[in-house]
C-alpha cells in the first residue's frame, strides 16, 4: 500500500490550523474570566502570536483552577480572624480623625474581619543587624511561645544570633514554630540544611507554598508568602520587610560591589498583636491544618487614649486567598484622602491601571507626591518594567528620587499628610496585589506616623532627584526593554 505524503502532509497542516484556531478562539473567551484588562491582554498576545509558549505557561500560571483551590483553603482558615474581634468598634473610641480616613479603616475591616484597634510602638528599626539583634532578645524573652514567618530564611553569620535564640528558648520549654516560604528561600546556601538544623534544634517547622510534585505538593509555582513577622506570647511582636538573612542575600556579586539591602521593621505591643497572630494562626493553619486559636485582643478597663507611643492600627493581610486585594484598595483610597503630601517607598513599583491613577492624580490636583525607589532594582525584569513608569510620573508633577546603586532600597512604606501612614511586606506592584501573600500596617495618631516619616526624610538626603529632561535622554534600547518588561509584568 502506497502512502501519499504530500496528502498525509496537507491533512496534518489543515488539523494543526483547525487545532490552532479553536484554541484561540477558546483563549478569547477564558483568559479574560475574573481577571484585570491589562492581565488579559498581555496573555492573550502571548498566547495568539506564540502559542507554543503561551498555552503551557497559562496553563502554569494562569489556571484559576489553583487559585480557586487555595482560596477555599484561606476562607476556612479566615474564620480565625474573627476571633476576639467581631464585638470590638471599627476605630478606638479615643481616635480624632477625618471621615474619610474612619471609611478607609472600615474598608479594611470589611475586607478582612479585622478592625483598627490600638497598639504601643516600640520604635522603627532601619539598622540590619539591629533589627535581628531585636528580634532574638524578644525570643530570648519567650516563656510560651515564639511565632516567626519569614518569607526568606537562611542560616548564615548574620542571623545566627536569631536561630540560636530559638534554640534556647526550644531548649527552656517554649514552643517554637517557623514558617518560611519554599521557593523563596531554597536558591539561598545552606537550604537544604536548614530544616535539619531546625529539628535538631527542637523547633516545630512549616515550608510555606511548597513545590514538590514528587510528594504530591503542586500549585501555582509562581505564588509566595511574602511576609514577614514575628511573635512572642501574644505581647509582642515584629512585623516589616526585612528577611532573615545577610543583607547581602550571600552572594558574592553583592559582596564584591558593597550591595545590600536596606529594610525597616516595627515593634509592637497591645491589642494589635492579637492581629498580627490571627495572620500567623491562619498561615499555620494553611500549611499544617493544626488550629492554633487566637488570644483575645487585650482590652483593659481603661483603654489608652490614641497619642504618643499608643497609635490607631490596622493590619491589613491580603493575598490570594483574599479575591478583593484588599492592599490595592486601602492603598488607592489613602492616596485620593492624601490633600497635601504623599510619600512612597517602594522597592518594586510596577502599579495596575488604578493605583496609578490614584498617584497621577494626586499629583495633579496639587498634593506634593514623591516616589522613592531603587536607582538600580535588584531584579532585570523589574528594573525596566518599574521605569516604563517614570516618564508618565515626571509629567505629572511627581517627584522620583533614586536611592544610589549599589544599594537595594527594600523598605516599604506610605506616608499621607504627615497622618497616617503604611508599613509592611508590601510592594507597589501587581504582584503584591494578587501573588503574594504580604502583611501591611496602617496606623495615625501616635508617634509610629512620625517614625517612618523620618526613615524616608533620611532616604531622601541619601538619594538624588531624577529629572525630566535627564529620564528623555536615556537611551532608544533601554525605552524597548521598558515597553516589554512592563507587557510581561502583567502576566498574572
Amino acid at each position: 500500500m502506497c502512502v501519499d505524503l504530500s496528502v498525509v502532509a496537507s491533512v496534518l497542516g489543515v488539523g494543526w490550523i483547525v487545532v490552532e484556531y479553536a484554541v484561540k478562539i477558546i483563549a478569547v473567551g477564558v483568559v479574560p474570566e475574573d481577571r484585570r484588562p491589562s492581565s488579559s491582554s498581555a496573555w492573550l498576545l502571548l498566547i495568539l502570536f506564540v502559542p507554543i509558549v503561551g498555552i503551557p505557561l497559562f496553563l502554569m500560571l494562569g489556571s484559576p483552577y489553583i487559585n480557586r483551590r487555595r482560596a477555599r483553603i484561606q476562607a476556612q482558615a479566615d474564620e480565625l480572624m474573627h476571633e476576639g474581634a467581631d464585638d470590638l468598634p471599627d476605630v478606638p473610641r479615643s481616635l480624632q480623625t477625618a471621615p474619610g480616613f474612619v471609611s478607609i479603616a472600615q474598608l479594611g475591616r470589611r475586607l478582612t474581619a479585622l478592625p483598627m484597634v490600638t497598639g504601643d510602638s516600640h520604635g522603627v528599626i532601619s539598622d540590619y543587624k539591629a533589627s535581628i539583634a531585636r528580634m532574638a532578645s524578644l525570643v530570648d524573652e519567650a516563656r510560651e511561645y515564639a511565632h516567626v514567618e519569614i518569607y526568606i530564611m537562611a542560616w548564615d553569620s548574620t542571623t545566627d544570633v536569631f536561630f540560636r535564640a530559638l534554640e534556647r528558648a526550644a531548649d527552656r520549654g517554649v514552643k517554637v514554630r517557623v514558617l518560611f516560604d519554599h521557593i523563596g528561600s531554597r536558591k539561598y546556601p545552606g537550604f537544604h540544611r536548614l530544616g535539619k538544623r531546625l529539628t535538631t534544634g527542637g523547633i516545630d517547622w512549616h515550608l510555606m507554598l511548597p513545590f514538590i510534585p514528587w510528594r504530591g505538593k503542586t500549585r501555582r509555582i509562581d505564588l509566595r508568602n511574602h511576609r514577614k513577622l514575628l511573635v512572642v506570647d501574644g505581647k509582642k511582636a515584629m512585623m516589616g520587610s526585612q528577611n532573615m538573612i545577610d543583607s547581602s542575600y550571600l552572594k558574592k556579586a553583592n559582596v564584591k560591589v558593597g550591595r545590600a539591602w536596606h529594610d525597616i521593621m516595627v515593634e509592637l505591643s497591645g491589642p494589635i498583636v492579637a492581629a498580627v497572630e490571627a495572620v500567623f494562626a491562619t498561615d499555620w493553619y494553611t500549611e499544617c491544618g493544626e488550629s492554633l486559636g487566637i488570644r483575645s485582643y487585650e482590652r483593659d478597663a481603661y483603654e489608652p487614649d490614641v497619642g504618643g507611643q499608643t497609635s490607631a492600627m490596622q493590619l491589613v493581610p491580603s493575598g490570594p486567598g483574599f479575591t478583593t486585594e484588599p492592599n490595592l484598595k486601602v492603598f488607592s483610597s489613602l492616596m485620593y484622602l492624601a490633600q497635601n503630601r504623599l510619600a512612597i517607598v517602594s522597592p518594586y513599583f510596577v502599579p495596575d491601571e488604578s493605583l496609578l491613577a490614584a498617584v497621577v492624580t494626586a499629583a495633579e490636583r496639587g498634593v506634593a507626591v514623591e516616589l522613592y525607589v531603587s536607582e538600580q532594582a535588584d531584579q532585570f525584569m523589574v528594573d525596566y518594567a518599574q521605569s516604563s513608569y517614570y516618564r508618565s510620573l515626571l509629567e505629572a508633577g511627581v517627584r522620583i528620587f533614586l536611592y544610589p546603586k549599589p544599594q537595594v532600597l527594600h523598605t516599604k512604606c506610605l506616608i499621607v499628610d504627615d497622618e497616617y501612614a503604611v508599613m509592611g511586606s508590601s510592594n507597589l506592584d501587581m504582584r503584591s496585589f494578587g501573588l503574594n501573600y504580604e502583611i501591611s500596617l496602617l496606623t495615625t495618631g501616635g508617634d509610629l506616623v512620625d517614625d517612618i516619616a523620618e526613615v524616608v526624610v533620611d532616604y531622601q538626603r541619601t538619594s538624588r532627584e531624577l529629572s525630566l529632561e535627564e529620564w528623555e535622554q536615556r537611551p532608544y534600547i533601554r525605552r524597548y526593554l521598558e515597553s516589554v518588561m512592563r507587557l510581561t509584568s502583567s502576566l498574572q
